[in-house]
């Protein structure tokens, strides 16, 4: 196999970030050494096959951005190399350069998406090279397109991650909730049915709770809630008596104030009320 590797020099256009790669098939060596000096000045990446088969076997093994290749070869038409060219390195923009007019193969081909451009033999030197640049600046934008589509699908992919870990820690919050409101029924049954009167108090001195015994001790009893407790019940909050000490209903109670939130995530206090100088 008759497969040759040349680099082309640059010429006055900026060179492109990655190699520009170009396949040319044809089974002339003096075609293929007459388009090597041809496209040298364009600074692509030259490599040169003598059939259809050579050409597959290129490709087989190297990265290729556009192929130009002759029609009439022994062995494989153009069309057909180019046909299976598409089948192997379907990224590639695919030419044909032929001195035949075999019409129908070449618009078959075409109409499969074999072949992007198809060029008549003697060509003109500066129409050749306008219509591989612009082949090349073709697969240029599919690269930047497949990139993109790349980094579109791995933002994607962490968006969903993130979701999923967001949605997790919802669902751990939300299950972590209904345990609180569990337990925090749990917690006010519990004081609902004590003996020992109970006030809750939030955080800005509102009453938030009374339990039955607290309710039977004060004549307002539920009407007391949602009220400012140093307003309503001043006798608990305003210091007269002793410290600790309220008189209701005639009788001496101590007064016991407990914060909440030492060994919670609750706020306010508690209010707990007990006869002074009864047993304990």
């Amino acid at each position: 196999m008759d497969v040759h590797d040349e680099h082309g020099m640059p010429g006055t256009a900026a060179p492109a970030a990655q190699p520009r790669t170009l396949l040319l098939v044809d089974d002339e060596p003096n075609i293929l050494a007459s388009l090597k000096r041809l496209l040298r000045r364009d600074g692509y990446h030259i490599l040169t096959a003598g059939s259809g088969q050579e050409g597959l076997e290129v490709l087989a093994s190297h990265a290729v951005d556009v192929i130009v290749s002759d029609q009439r070869m022994p062995g494989m038409l153009g069309a057909d190399f180019l046909r299976k060219a598409k089948l192997l390195c379907p990224q590639t923009i695919r030419i044909m350069l032929s001195g035949y007019t075999e019409l129908q193969a070449v618009t078959d081909a075409v109409n499969e998406g074999a072949i992007f451009k198809f060029l008549t033999k003697p060509w003109e030197d500066h129409q050749l090279r306008e219509h591989i640049a612009e082949a090349f600046r073709l697969k240029g934008i599919d690269d930047d397109n497949a990139r993109l589509n790349a980094q579109l699908r791995v933002a994607n992919q962490a968006l969903a991650a993130a979701n999923a870990a967001m949605q997790a820690l919802v669902s751990q919050q939300q299950h972590q909730i209904s345990r609180d409101e569990v337990s925090l029924g749990i917690a006010r049954e519990l004081l609902q049915f004590l003996p020992l009167p109970v006030i809750g108090l939030d955080e800005d001195g509102m009453i938030a709770f009374i339990n039955a015994a607290a309710a039977n001790l004060f004549e307002r009893g539920a009407a007391l809630l949602g009220n400012e407790a140093a307003l309503v019940l001043p006798q608990l909050f305003d210091g007269q008596g002793a410290p600790g000490l309220a008189a209701i209903d005639g009788q001496p109670y101590a007064v016991a104030v407990h914060p909440m939130g030492l060994h919670s995530r609750s706020r306010g206090s508690l209010v707990t009320l007990s006869r002074h100088g009864a047993d304990t």
